[in-house]
């Protein structure tokens, strides 16, 4: 196996949709896998709400997916 299926769900809350609210689902092993696991939680309470939310990323095992720093929300604030 070298690439698995990491599903998510997301939705903006709070005033104008100021963040995202994330769930970490599960990683699966084929993106068939991730699709029917997508299926099921599209019938769940909350869930069901929120149908766009989900996503579905392939990822390589051993390999990093962010190679560089950072800086926090208010550092961006003050550059704008």
């Amino acid at each position: 196996m070298k690439f698995v299926y990491l599903v998510e769900h997301s939705y903006e809350v709070g005033e104008d949709g100021a963040y995202d609210e994330i769930k970490f689902i599960g990683v699966y092993s084929t993106r068939e896998k991730a699709e029917q696991v997508v299926e099921k939680y599209k019938k769940l309470p909350g869930f069901r709400d929120y149908l766009e939310g989900f996503h579905i990323g392939k990822h390589e095992i051993d390999k990093d997916n962010w190679n560089e720093g950072f800086i926090k929300w208010a550092e961006a604030n003050e550059a704008e």
